[in-house]
Protein backbone atom coordinates (compact mmCIF):
# COMPACT_ATOMS: atom_id res chain seq x y z
CA UNK A 1 0.00 0.00 0.00
CA UNK A 2 2.97 2.50 -0.14
CA UNK A 3 6.35 3.06 -2.18
CA UNK A 4 9.81 2.15 -0.80
CA UNK A 5 12.66 0.90 -1.33
CA UNK A 6 14.94 -1.70 0.62
CA UNK A 7 18.47 -3.37 0.90
CA UNK A 8 19.27 -7.26 2.67
CA UNK A 9 23.06 -8.13 2.30
CA UNK A 10 24.57 -11.63 3.78
CA UNK A 11 28.29 -12.90 3.90
CA UNK A 12 29.15 -16.40 3.31
CA UNK A 13 32.56 -17.57 5.12
CA UNK A 14 34.19 -20.22 4.67
CA UNK A 15 36.86 -21.30 7.46
CA UNK A 16 39.50 -22.48 4.93
CA UNK A 17 40.14 -21.11 1.40
CA UNK A 18 42.56 -21.51 -1.19
CA UNK A 19 43.29 -18.60 -3.63
CA UNK A 20 45.37 -19.80 -6.79
CA UNK A 21 48.00 -18.23 -8.90
CA UNK A 22 49.52 -19.28 -11.70
CA UNK A 23 50.10 -18.24 -15.88
CA UNK A 24 47.02 -19.80 -18.10
CA UNK A 25 49.79 -20.55 -21.06
CA UNK A 26 53.35 -21.77 -20.92
CA UNK A 27 55.56 -22.65 -23.35
CA UNK A 28 56.87 -26.17 -24.36
CA UNK A 29 59.81 -26.67 -21.84
CA UNK A 30 58.93 -23.89 -19.34
CA UNK A 31 59.30 -24.62 -15.40
CA UNK A 32 56.87 -22.62 -13.51
CA UNK A 33 55.01 -22.72 -10.02
CA UNK A 34 51.52 -22.85 -8.71
CA UNK A 35 51.38 -20.72 -6.01
CA UNK A 36 48.35 -20.62 -3.63
CA UNK A 37 47.67 -18.48 -0.73
CA UNK A 38 45.63 -20.84 1.97
CA UNK A 39 43.67 -18.84 4.42
CA UNK A 40 42.42 -19.81 7.76
CA UNK A 41 39.45 -18.35 9.49
CA UNK A 42 39.36 -20.50 12.31
CA UNK A 43 40.64 -19.97 15.95
CA UNK A 44 42.35 -23.65 15.24
CA UNK A 45 46.00 -24.03 13.94
CA UNK A 46 47.23 -27.02 12.18
CA UNK A 47 48.68 -29.05 8.95
CA UNK A 48 47.92 -27.89 5.78
CA UNK A 49 48.25 -29.72 2.43
CA UNK A 50 47.94 -29.03 -1.02
CA UNK A 51 47.81 -32.00 -3.69
CA UNK A 52 47.22 -31.72 -7.32
CA UNK A 53 47.02 -33.98 -10.74
CA UNK A 54 48.25 -32.07 -13.27
CA UNK A 55 47.13 -33.47 -17.10
CA UNK A 56 49.17 -35.77 -19.25
CA UNK A 57 51.03 -32.71 -20.74
CA UNK A 58 52.61 -31.61 -17.54
CA UNK A 59 54.76 -33.15 -15.20
CA UNK A 60 55.88 -32.09 -11.11
CA UNK A 61 58.43 -32.30 -8.65
CA UNK A 62 56.32 -33.19 -6.08
CA UNK A 63 52.32 -33.44 -6.33
CA UNK A 64 52.05 -32.49 -2.49
CA UNK A 65 52.91 -29.98 -0.50
CA UNK A 66 52.51 -29.36 3.33
CA UNK A 67 52.43 -26.22 5.99
CA UNK A 68 51.50 -25.38 8.96
CA UNK A 69 48.61 -22.54 9.23
CA UNK A 70 48.18 -20.31 11.91
CA UNK A 71 44.54 -19.76 13.63
CA UNK A 72 43.11 -16.55 11.69
CA UNK A 73 46.22 -16.88 9.63
CA UNK A 74 47.25 -17.52 5.93
CA UNK A 75 50.46 -18.93 4.48
CA UNK A 76 51.80 -20.10 1.28
CA UNK A 77 52.57 -23.01 -0.83
CA UNK A 78 54.22 -23.08 -4.15
CA UNK A 79 54.40 -26.76 -6.19
CA UNK A 80 56.52 -26.70 -9.28
CA UNK A 81 55.72 -27.90 -12.58
CA UNK A 82 57.02 -28.41 -16.26
CA UNK A 83 55.21 -28.41 -19.42
CA UNK A 84 56.80 -32.04 -20.97
CA UNK A 85 54.61 -31.51 -24.19
CA UNK A 86 51.90 -29.42 -26.41
CA UNK A 87 48.28 -29.82 -25.24
CA UNK A 88 45.29 -27.92 -23.17
CA UNK A 89 43.43 -29.52 -20.22
CA UNK A 90 42.57 -28.84 -16.43
CA UNK A 91 45.10 -29.24 -13.16
CA UNK A 92 42.73 -30.57 -10.35
CA UNK A 93 43.89 -29.45 -6.93
CA UNK A 94 42.80 -30.45 -3.61
CA UNK A 95 43.60 -28.14 -0.41
CA UNK A 96 42.81 -30.29 2.83
CA UNK A 97 42.65 -28.67 6.53
CA UNK A 98 41.55 -30.19 9.77
CA UNK A 99 38.41 -31.78 8.12
CA UNK A 100 37.93 -29.15 5.98
CA UNK A 101 39.00 -28.71 1.95
CA UNK A 102 38.68 -26.44 -1.03
CA UNK A 103 38.80 -28.36 -4.21
CA UNK A 104 40.13 -26.32 -7.86
CA UNK A 105 40.13 -26.95 -11.14
CA UNK A 106 42.21 -24.78 -13.20
CA UNK A 107 42.69 -24.64 -16.63
CA UNK A 108 46.20 -24.17 -18.50
CA UNK A 109 48.00 -24.64 -21.91
CA UNK A 110 51.55 -25.55 -23.28
CA UNK A 111 51.92 -24.31 -26.72
CA UNK A 112 55.12 -24.34 -28.80
CA UNK A 113 56.54 -20.85 -28.82
CA UNK A 114 59.60 -22.25 -31.21
CA UNK A 115 59.67 -21.65 -34.76
CA UNK A 116 60.16 -23.81 -38.19
CA UNK A 117 63.09 -24.50 -38.76
CA UNK A 118 64.13 -24.65 -42.29
CA UNK A 119 67.13 -25.56 -44.19
CA UNK A 120 67.81 -25.57 -47.64
CA UNK A 121 70.64 -27.51 -49.54
CA UNK A 122 71.11 -27.05 -53.55
CA UNK A 123 73.09 -28.53 -56.25
CA UNK A 124 72.78 -28.03 -59.93
CA UNK A 125 74.64 -28.67 -62.96
CA UNK A 126 76.96 -31.35 -61.69
CA UNK A 127 77.51 -35.25 -62.15
CA UNK A 128 76.43 -35.72 -58.58
CA UNK A 129 76.12 -33.75 -55.16
CA UNK A 130 76.33 -34.86 -51.64
CA UNK A 131 75.96 -32.46 -48.43
CA UNK A 132 75.04 -33.16 -44.63
CA UNK A 133 71.97 -32.48 -42.81
CA UNK A 134 72.20 -32.24 -39.43
CA UNK A 135 69.21 -32.37 -37.35
CA UNK A 136 69.05 -30.98 -33.46
CA UNK A 137 68.45 -33.68 -30.99
CA UNK A 138 65.85 -31.10 -29.14
CA UNK A 139 63.11 -31.01 -31.99
CA UNK A 140 59.27 -32.24 -31.93
CA UNK A 141 60.17 -36.03 -33.26
CA UNK A 142 56.76 -35.70 -35.30
CA UNK A 143 56.80 -32.49 -36.80
CA UNK A 144 58.91 -32.02 -40.36
CA UNK A 145 60.82 -34.11 -42.63
CA UNK A 146 62.98 -33.89 -45.71
CA UNK A 147 61.75 -33.19 -48.62
CA UNK A 148 64.08 -34.05 -51.96
CA UNK A 149 63.24 -32.41 -55.69
CA UNK A 150 65.41 -33.43 -58.73
CA UNK A 151 65.50 -32.53 -62.16
CA UNK A 152 67.71 -33.11 -65.05
CA UNK A 153 66.83 -30.13 -67.55
CA UNK A 154 66.68 -26.20 -67.45
CA UNK A 155 63.56 -26.59 -69.30
CA UNK A 156 61.67 -25.44 -66.12
CA UNK A 157 57.83 -24.68 -66.75
CA UNK A 158 58.11 -22.39 -69.86
CA UNK A 159 54.70 -22.75 -70.73
CA UNK A 160 54.15 -20.59 -67.55
CA UNK A 161 56.11 -17.87 -69.26
CA UNK A 162 54.46 -17.93 -72.53
CA UNK A 163 51.01 -18.58 -71.47
CA UNK A 164 50.83 -15.06 -70.06
CA UNK A 165 51.36 -13.88 -73.41
CA UNK A 166 48.83 -15.44 -74.93
CA UNK A 167 46.00 -13.62 -74.22
CA UNK A 168 47.34 -10.41 -73.23
CA UNK A 169 44.93 -7.48 -74.03
CA UNK A 170 47.29 -6.74 -77.00
CA UNK A 171 47.13 -3.58 -79.48
CA UNK A 172 50.85 -2.06 -80.07
CA UNK A 173 53.36 -3.50 -82.22
CA UNK A 174 55.80 -4.83 -79.54
CA UNK A 175 53.01 -6.62 -77.73
CA UNK A 176 51.99 -8.06 -81.14
CA UNK A 177 55.36 -9.73 -81.42
CA UNK A 178 55.07 -10.91 -78.31
CA UNK A 179 52.15 -12.97 -78.63
CA UNK A 180 53.33 -15.66 -80.58
CA UNK A 181 57.20 -15.58 -80.88
CA UNK A 182 57.83 -16.73 -77.48
CA UNK A 183 55.30 -19.63 -78.53
CA UNK A 184 56.68 -20.51 -81.78
CA UNK A 185 60.30 -21.07 -80.21
CA UNK A 186 59.38 -23.25 -77.42
CA UNK A 187 57.00 -25.18 -79.88
CA UNK A 188 60.30 -25.60 -81.77
CA UNK A 189 62.23 -25.91 -78.82
CA UNK A 190 59.96 -29.19 -78.01
CA UNK A 191 60.27 -30.35 -81.63
CA UNK A 192 64.04 -31.34 -80.14
CA UNK A 193 62.56 -32.78 -77.49
CA UNK A 194 59.88 -34.99 -79.12
CA UNK A 195 57.24 -33.64 -77.59
CA UNK A 196 54.09 -31.16 -78.24
CA UNK A 197 52.36 -28.18 -77.08
CA UNK A 198 49.33 -30.37 -75.97
CA UNK A 199 51.56 -32.72 -73.97
CA UNK A 200 52.86 -29.95 -71.46
CA UNK A 201 49.04 -28.77 -71.05
CA UNK A 202 48.72 -32.20 -68.82
CA UNK A 203 52.34 -32.85 -67.82
CA UNK A 204 52.12 -33.38 -63.95
CA UNK A 205 55.66 -33.24 -63.11
CA UNK A 206 57.44 -29.54 -62.02
CA UNK A 207 60.61 -29.56 -63.16
CA UNK A 208 62.39 -26.55 -61.19
CA UNK A 209 63.45 -28.67 -58.44
CA UNK A 210 63.83 -25.51 -56.19
CA UNK A 211 60.09 -25.60 -55.85
CA UNK A 212 58.30 -26.99 -52.40
CA UNK A 213 54.86 -28.78 -52.60
CA UNK A 214 52.67 -30.74 -54.80
CA UNK A 215 53.07 -30.07 -58.81
CA UNK A 216 49.39 -29.30 -59.32
CA UNK A 217 49.63 -26.53 -56.32
CA UNK A 218 51.91 -25.25 -57.68
CA UNK A 219 51.14 -24.74 -61.32
CA UNK A 220 47.62 -23.16 -60.01
CA UNK A 221 49.55 -20.62 -58.63
CA UNK A 222 50.88 -19.32 -61.60
CA UNK A 223 47.50 -19.56 -63.36
CA UNK A 224 45.38 -16.10 -64.42
CA UNK A 225 41.78 -17.08 -63.23
CA UNK A 226 41.17 -14.98 -67.00
CA UNK A 227 43.59 -16.92 -68.92
CA UNK A 228 41.93 -19.53 -71.17
CA UNK A 229 44.77 -21.08 -72.89
CA UNK A 230 45.48 -23.92 -75.53
CA UNK A 231 48.27 -25.53 -76.12
CA UNK A 232 47.34 -27.04 -79.45
CA UNK A 233 49.73 -26.37 -82.85
CA UNK A 234 46.58 -25.91 -84.58
CA UNK A 235 45.66 -22.85 -82.20
CA UNK A 236 49.49 -21.36 -82.74
CA UNK A 237 49.25 -21.77 -86.34
CA UNK A 238 46.32 -19.61 -86.21
CA UNK A 239 47.92 -17.25 -83.97
CA UNK A 240 51.14 -16.75 -85.55
CA UNK A 241 49.32 -16.01 -88.76
CA UNK A 242 46.98 -13.53 -87.53
CA UNK A 243 50.39 -11.97 -85.61
CA UNK A 244 52.40 -12.11 -88.81
CA UNK A 245 49.32 -10.36 -90.88
CA UNK A 246 48.86 -7.87 -87.96
CA UNK A 247 52.46 -7.20 -88.11
CA UNK A 248 52.67 -6.20 -91.70
CA UNK A 249 49.47 -4.36 -91.25
CA UNK A 250 51.29 -2.01 -88.39
CA UNK A 251 54.31 -1.78 -90.87
CA UNK A 252 54.62 2.25 -91.57
CA UNK A 253 54.41 4.12 -94.80
CA UNK A 254 58.57 4.50 -94.33
CA UNK A 255 59.34 1.23 -93.53
CA UNK A 256 60.15 0.97 -90.28
CA UNK A 257 57.16 0.38 -86.98
CA UNK A 258 55.63 3.15 -84.09
CA UNK A 259 53.58 1.94 -81.34
CA UNK A 260 50.65 2.25 -83.93
CA UNK A 261 50.35 3.11 -87.65
CA UNK A 262 47.33 5.56 -89.32
CA UNK A 263 47.12 9.56 -88.70
CA UNK A 264 50.29 10.89 -87.26
CA UNK A 265 52.51 7.89 -87.31
CA UNK A 266 55.65 8.03 -86.85
CA UNK A 267 58.50 5.18 -86.56
CA UNK A 268 61.07 4.63 -83.65
CA UNK A 269 64.25 3.05 -83.76
CA UNK A 270 64.17 0.82 -80.61
CA UNK A 271 60.56 0.01 -81.58
CA UNK A 272 61.27 -0.75 -85.71
CA UNK A 273 64.58 -2.69 -84.42
CA UNK A 274 62.42 -4.81 -81.68
CA UNK A 275 60.06 -6.06 -84.55
CA UNK A 276 63.02 -6.40 -87.44
CA UNK A 277 64.80 -8.68 -85.01
CA UNK A 278 61.37 -10.35 -83.56
CA UNK A 279 60.48 -10.99 -87.57
CA UNK A 280 64.05 -12.46 -88.72
CA UNK A 281 63.88 -14.97 -85.93
CA UNK A 282 60.45 -15.85 -86.33
CA UNK A 283 61.77 -16.36 -90.04
CA UNK A 284 64.47 -18.62 -88.45
CA UNK A 285 62.26 -20.92 -86.51
CA UNK A 286 59.80 -21.80 -89.90
CA UNK A 287 57.67 -18.67 -89.42
CA UNK A 288 56.48 -17.50 -93.02
CA UNK A 289 57.14 -13.37 -93.44
CA UNK A 290 55.43 -11.28 -96.26
CA UNK A 291 58.08 -10.82 -98.61
CA UNK A 292 59.89 -7.48 -98.48
CA UNK A 293 58.38 -6.57 -95.17
CA UNK A 294 61.58 -7.45 -93.32
CA UNK A 295 63.54 -5.99 -96.06
CA UNK A 296 62.24 -2.29 -95.37
CA UNK A 297 62.65 -2.58 -91.90
CA UNK A 298 66.23 -3.33 -92.28
CA UNK A 299 66.47 -0.37 -95.14
CA UNK A 300 64.96 2.15 -92.21
CA UNK A 301 67.18 1.03 -88.97
CA UNK A 302 70.30 1.33 -91.89
CA UNK A 303 69.57 4.58 -92.75
CA UNK A 304 68.99 5.66 -89.49
CA UNK A 305 72.35 4.04 -88.29
CA UNK A 306 73.93 6.20 -91.34
CA UNK A 307 72.36 9.60 -89.78
CA UNK A 308 73.44 8.66 -86.16
CA UNK A 309 77.46 7.85 -87.42
CA UNK A 310 76.98 11.26 -89.29
CA UNK A 311 76.22 13.27 -86.09
CA UNK A 312 79.16 11.35 -84.27
CA UNK A 313 81.41 12.18 -87.04
CA UNK A 314 80.17 15.97 -86.40
CA UNK A 315 80.99 15.98 -83.06
CA UNK A 316 84.44 15.28 -83.24
CA UNK A 317 85.09 18.48 -84.51
CA UNK A 318 86.03 21.70 -82.12
CA UNK A 319 82.75 23.54 -83.18
CA UNK A 320 80.91 20.84 -84.58
CA UNK A 321 77.62 21.64 -86.94
CA UNK A 322 74.42 20.57 -85.33
CA UNK A 323 72.82 17.97 -85.17
CA UNK A 324 76.01 15.89 -83.66
CA UNK A 325 76.88 13.66 -80.32
CA UNK A 326 80.38 13.23 -79.13
CA UNK A 327 79.87 9.39 -78.53
CA UNK A 328 78.03 6.34 -79.33
CA UNK A 329 74.92 5.05 -77.07
CA UNK A 330 72.81 2.67 -76.21
CA UNK A 331 70.40 2.51 -78.96
CA UNK A 332 73.25 2.82 -81.49
CA UNK A 333 74.38 -0.89 -79.84
CA UNK A 334 70.64 -2.12 -80.46
CA UNK A 335 70.65 -0.87 -83.58
CA UNK A 336 73.73 -2.46 -84.76
CA UNK A 337 72.89 -5.58 -82.80
CA UNK A 338 70.01 -6.08 -85.05
CA UNK A 339 71.73 -5.33 -88.10
CA UNK A 340 74.23 -7.55 -87.57
CA UNK A 341 71.64 -10.22 -87.50
CA UNK A 342 71.16 -9.67 -91.16
CA UNK A 343 74.92 -10.41 -91.65
CA UNK A 344 75.61 -6.76 -92.01
CA UNK A 345 78.26 -4.83 -90.25
CA UNK A 346 79.53 -1.22 -89.70
CA UNK A 347 83.30 -0.89 -89.07
CA UNK A 348 83.25 2.10 -88.11
CA UNK A 349 80.14 2.04 -85.98
CA UNK A 350 80.93 -0.94 -84.28
CA UNK A 351 84.46 0.66 -83.81
CA UNK A 352 83.33 3.52 -82.21
CA UNK A 353 80.54 1.70 -80.14
CA UNK A 354 83.94 -0.56 -78.60
CA UNK A 355 85.61 2.91 -77.90
CA UNK A 356 82.66 3.92 -75.78
CA UNK A 357 81.92 0.97 -74.05
CA UNK A 358 82.33 2.74 -70.48
CA UNK A 359 79.45 4.73 -71.38
CA UNK A 360 76.98 2.12 -72.14
CA UNK A 361 74.54 -0.01 -69.78
CA UNK A 362 75.26 -3.29 -69.06
CA UNK A 363 72.11 -4.21 -71.28
CA UNK A 364 73.74 -3.05 -74.12
CA UNK A 365 77.02 -4.38 -73.58
CA UNK A 366 75.24 -7.84 -73.32
CA UNK A 367 73.64 -6.98 -76.48
CA UNK A 368 76.76 -5.69 -78.53
CA UNK A 369 78.72 -8.88 -77.25
CA UNK A 370 76.41 -11.25 -78.32
CA UNK A 371 76.54 -9.17 -82.17
CA UNK A 372 80.08 -9.38 -82.01
CA UNK A 373 80.70 -13.24 -81.26
CA UNK A 374 78.40 -13.90 -84.21
CA UNK A 375 80.74 -11.86 -86.40
CA UNK A 376 83.74 -13.28 -84.82
CA UNK A 377 85.56 -10.35 -83.15
CA UNK A 378 86.77 -12.98 -80.40
CA UNK A 379 89.29 -10.18 -78.63
CA UNK A 380 86.57 -7.21 -78.17
CA UNK A 381 83.80 -9.95 -77.27
CA UNK A 382 86.02 -10.89 -74.61
CA UNK A 383 87.03 -7.32 -73.35
CA UNK A 384 82.90 -7.19 -73.37
CA UNK A 385 82.01 -9.65 -71.23
CA UNK A 386 84.70 -8.65 -69.00
CA UNK A 387 83.36 -5.74 -68.88
CA UNK A 388 79.68 -7.59 -68.08
CA UNK A 389 81.05 -9.88 -65.84
CA UNK A 390 82.52 -6.86 -63.43
CA UNK A 391 79.15 -6.65 -61.97
CA UNK A 392 78.80 -10.37 -61.45
CA UNK A 393 77.79 -12.41 -57.98
CA UNK A 394 77.24 -15.77 -57.00
CA UNK A 395 75.38 -16.68 -54.14
CA UNK A 396 76.70 -19.67 -53.04
CA UNK A 397 73.91 -20.97 -50.41
CA UNK A 398 71.10 -20.33 -53.38
CA UNK A 399 73.93 -21.76 -55.97
CA UNK A 400 72.51 -18.56 -58.67
CA UNK A 401 74.57 -16.15 -60.24
CA UNK A 402 73.17 -12.37 -60.90
CA UNK A 403 74.48 -9.22 -62.18
CA UNK A 404 74.23 -6.42 -59.63
CA UNK A 405 73.53 -3.94 -61.89
CA UNK A 406 74.38 0.05 -61.66
CA UNK A 407 71.27 0.97 -63.17
CA UNK A 408 69.44 2.96 -60.42
CA UNK A 409 69.97 6.43 -62.57
CA UNK A 410 68.32 4.86 -65.57
CA UNK A 411 65.75 1.99 -64.69
CA UNK A 412 62.95 2.95 -66.67
CA UNK A 413 64.76 2.90 -69.61
CA UNK A 414 64.30 -0.15 -71.77
CA UNK A 415 68.18 -0.40 -71.62
CA UNK A 416 67.67 -0.02 -67.54
CA UNK A 417 65.71 -2.91 -67.29
CA UNK A 418 67.16 -5.86 -65.18
CA UNK A 419 65.61 -8.71 -66.26
CA UNK A 420 66.33 -8.40 -70.60
CA UNK A 421 69.93 -7.31 -69.23
CA UNK A 422 69.98 -10.90 -67.62
CA UNK A 423 68.55 -12.73 -70.51
CA UNK A 424 70.72 -11.16 -72.76
CA UNK A 425 73.75 -12.39 -70.51
CA UNK A 426 72.65 -15.80 -70.68
CA UNK A 427 72.57 -15.14 -74.77
CA UNK A 428 76.01 -14.30 -74.75
CA UNK A 429 76.86 -17.39 -71.80
CA UNK A 430 74.58 -19.44 -74.34
CA UNK A 431 77.31 -18.98 -77.05
CA UNK A 432 80.22 -18.83 -75.16
CA UNK A 433 80.18 -20.95 -72.05
CA UNK A 434 76.92 -22.79 -71.85
CA UNK A 435 78.04 -25.54 -69.19
CA UNK A 436 79.48 -23.67 -67.15
CA UNK A 437 79.11 -22.86 -63.53
CA UNK A 438 77.65 -19.09 -64.12
CA UNK A 439 75.43 -20.46 -66.84
CA UNK A 440 73.01 -22.97 -65.06
CA UNK A 441 73.00 -20.58 -61.86
CA UNK A 442 71.97 -17.93 -64.07
CA UNK A 443 68.77 -19.98 -65.49
CA UNK A 444 68.19 -20.49 -61.92
CA UNK A 445 68.06 -17.09 -60.75
CA UNK A 446 66.21 -15.23 -63.68
CA UNK A 447 63.34 -18.60 -62.72
CA UNK A 448 63.08 -17.71 -59.26
CA UNK A 449 62.46 -13.89 -59.73
CA UNK A 450 59.48 -14.07 -62.18
CA UNK A 451 56.77 -15.00 -59.81
CA UNK A 452 54.16 -12.58 -59.84
CA UNK A 453 51.20 -11.01 -61.09
CA UNK A 454 52.84 -10.71 -64.38
CA UNK A 455 55.64 -13.63 -64.73
CA UNK A 456 58.27 -10.85 -65.09
CA UNK A 457 57.98 -7.78 -65.78
CA UNK A 458 56.51 -7.16 -69.09
CA UNK A 459 55.89 -8.91 -72.33
CA UNK A 460 59.16 -8.16 -74.11
CA UNK A 461 61.16 -9.20 -70.87
CA UNK A 462 59.04 -12.19 -70.58
CA UNK A 463 59.54 -12.87 -74.36
CA UNK A 464 63.05 -12.17 -74.33
CA UNK A 465 63.82 -14.54 -71.09
CA UNK A 466 62.03 -17.95 -72.64
CA UNK A 467 64.48 -16.49 -76.25
CA UNK A 468 67.42 -16.84 -73.47
CA UNK A 469 66.13 -20.36 -71.96
CA UNK A 470 65.57 -21.87 -75.46
CA UNK A 471 69.32 -21.34 -76.68
CA UNK A 472 70.44 -22.34 -73.49
CA UNK A 473 68.81 -25.63 -73.80
CA UNK A 474 69.91 -25.82 -77.65
CA UNK A 475 73.47 -25.66 -76.33
CA UNK A 476 73.87 -27.22 -73.16
CA UNK A 477 72.02 -30.26 -74.78
CA UNK A 478 69.17 -30.31 -72.03
CA UNK A 479 67.24 -30.91 -75.10
CA UNK A 480 67.13 -34.15 -74.73
CA UNK A 481 66.48 -35.65 -71.12
CA UNK A 482 68.87 -38.78 -71.19
CA UNK A 483 69.40 -39.70 -66.57
CA UNK A 484 69.00 -41.91 -63.87
CA UNK A 485 69.04 -39.80 -60.49
CA UNK A 486 68.92 -41.76 -57.85
CA UNK A 487 68.75 -40.42 -53.59
CA UNK A 488 70.66 -41.93 -51.03
CA UNK A 489 70.43 -41.01 -46.89
CA UNK A 490 72.80 -42.25 -44.77
CA UNK A 491 73.97 -44.77 -48.00
CA UNK A 492 70.07 -46.02 -48.15
CA UNK A 493 68.71 -45.44 -51.34
CA UNK A 494 65.30 -43.67 -51.01
CA UNK A 495 64.63 -42.47 -54.51
CA UNK A 496 65.44 -43.93 -57.73
CA UNK A 497 64.12 -42.25 -61.42
CA UNK A 498 64.49 -42.80 -64.83
CA UNK A 499 64.20 -39.56 -67.07
CA UNK A 500 63.62 -39.96 -70.92
CA UNK A 501 61.83 -37.97 -73.26
CA UNK A 502 58.75 -40.29 -72.61
CA UNK A 503 58.08 -39.20 -69.33
CA UNK A 504 59.78 -35.88 -68.77
CA UNK A 505 56.26 -34.64 -68.12
CA UNK A 506 54.96 -37.02 -65.99
CA UNK A 507 57.82 -39.10 -63.63
CA UNK A 508 58.01 -38.67 -60.02
CA UNK A 509 60.91 -35.95 -58.85
CA UNK A 510 59.81 -35.17 -55.60
CA UNK A 511 60.27 -37.09 -52.19
CA UNK A 512 59.37 -36.43 -48.39
CA UNK A 513 60.65 -37.83 -45.39
CA UNK A 514 58.83 -37.96 -42.31
CA UNK A 515 60.61 -36.22 -39.39
CA UNK A 516 59.70 -39.41 -37.35
CA UNK A 517 62.14 -41.83 -39.91
CA UNK A 518 64.97 -39.45 -39.29
CA UNK A 519 67.00 -39.09 -36.08
CA UNK A 520 68.40 -36.32 -34.34
CA UNK A 521 72.58 -35.84 -35.37
CA UNK A 522 74.27 -35.69 -38.55
CA UNK A 523 72.91 -37.47 -41.87
CA UNK A 524 74.51 -37.64 -45.11
CA UNK A 525 72.53 -37.24 -48.49
CA UNK A 526 74.22 -38.45 -52.14
CA UNK A 527 72.44 -37.58 -55.60
CA UNK A 528 73.80 -39.78 -57.89
CA UNK A 529 73.52 -39.24 -61.39
CA UNK A 530 74.26 -41.38 -64.47
CA UNK A 531 73.35 -40.61 -68.40
CA UNK A 532 74.12 -37.49 -70.73
CA UNK A 533 71.78 -34.76 -68.56
CA UNK A 534 72.75 -32.58 -65.79
CA UNK A 535 71.48 -32.80 -62.60
CA UNK A 536 69.48 -30.39 -60.44
CA UNK A 537 68.66 -31.06 -56.58
CA UNK A 538 67.80 -29.98 -53.83
CA UNK A 539 67.00 -30.76 -50.48
CA UNK A 540 64.68 -29.09 -47.58
CA UNK A 541 65.01 -29.68 -43.70
CA UNK A 542 62.13 -28.35 -41.80
CA UNK A 543 62.35 -29.25 -37.97
CA UNK A 544 60.30 -28.03 -35.52
CA UNK A 545 63.06 -27.19 -33.17
CA UNK A 546 63.63 -26.78 -29.13
CA UNK A 547 67.30 -25.23 -28.93
CA UNK A 548 68.01 -22.90 -26.59
CA UNK A 549 69.55 -20.78 -27.91
CA UNK A 550 68.36 -21.30 -31.85
CA UNK A 551 71.25 -21.37 -33.81
CA UNK A 552 71.04 -18.61 -36.70
CA UNK A 553 70.24 -20.39 -40.18
CA UNK A 554 68.59 -18.59 -43.71
CA UNK A 555 68.32 -18.50 -47.25
CA UNK A 556 68.38 -15.52 -49.09
CA UNK A 557 66.13 -13.76 -46.23
CA UNK A 558 67.62 -13.28 -43.16
CA UNK A 559 65.92 -11.34 -39.95
CA UNK A 560 67.95 -11.21 -36.58
CA UNK A 561 65.56 -11.89 -33.84
CA UNK A 562 66.12 -11.29 -30.02
CA UNK A 563 64.45 -13.25 -27.51
CA UNK A 564 64.49 -12.85 -24.00
CA UNK A 565 64.00 -14.80 -21.23
CA UNK A 566 61.79 -14.62 -17.64
CA UNK A 567 63.94 -15.35 -14.98
CA UNK A 568 63.04 -16.29 -11.36
CA UNK A 569 63.24 -13.56 -8.97
CA UNK A 570 61.28 -14.07 -5.59
CA UNK A 571 58.72 -11.60 -4.94
CA UNK A 572 55.14 -10.72 -3.13
CA UNK A 573 52.47 -9.00 -3.69
CA UNK A 574 49.04 -7.85 -1.57
CA UNK A 575 46.03 -9.86 -2.03
CA UNK A 576 42.34 -9.94 -0.54
CA UNK A 577 41.56 -12.03 1.83
CA UNK A 578 38.74 -13.82 2.89
CA UNK A 579 37.39 -10.94 4.98
CA UNK A 580 39.21 -8.42 2.48
CA UNK A 581 42.24 -8.01 4.52
CA UNK A 582 45.30 -7.11 3.00
CA UNK A 583 47.34 -10.71 2.67
CA UNK A 584 50.87 -11.46 1.35
CA UNK A 585 51.03 -13.40 -1.57
CA UNK A 586 53.77 -14.68 -3.37
CA UNK A 587 54.44 -13.94 -7.16
CA UNK A 588 56.78 -15.22 -9.63
CA UNK A 589 58.28 -11.90 -11.65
Amino acid sequence: DRFGAGEAGFQVAKPFLALPTMPATVGLGDEFEVSFTLMNTSEQAGEVSVQLAPPIFLSAASPIETATLPAKGSVELSLRLKAEKPGEGDIHVVASFAGASDRLVLPIRSVIRYPIEDKAFFGSNTESAAFSLMVPSDVVPDFGGVEFGVANTGFVNLEDGFSGLLDYPYGCTEQTLNRFLPTVMVQNALKRMNLSLSEIATKTTNLNAQELGTPAERAKQWKHDKLPITFTETALAVMVKDGVQDLTNMQLSDGGWGWFSGYGERSYPHTTGVVVRGLLLARRNGVAIVPGIVERGVEWLRRYQAEELLKLQRGEANEPERPFKRQADNLDAFVSSVLAETDEENADMRGRLYRDRTHLSVYALAMLAVALHEQGHVAETAMLRRNVEQYLKHDEENQTAYLDLPNAGYWWFWYGSETEAHAYYLKLLSRLEPKGKTASRLVKYLLNNRKHASYWNSTRDTALCIEAFCDFLAATGEAEPNARIRVLLDGRQTMDVTVSRENLLTFDNTLVVAGTDIGAGRHTVEFVKTGSSPLYANAYLSVFTLEDPIKATGLEVRITRTFHTIDRVDASAHAAGAHGQAVSQKVEK
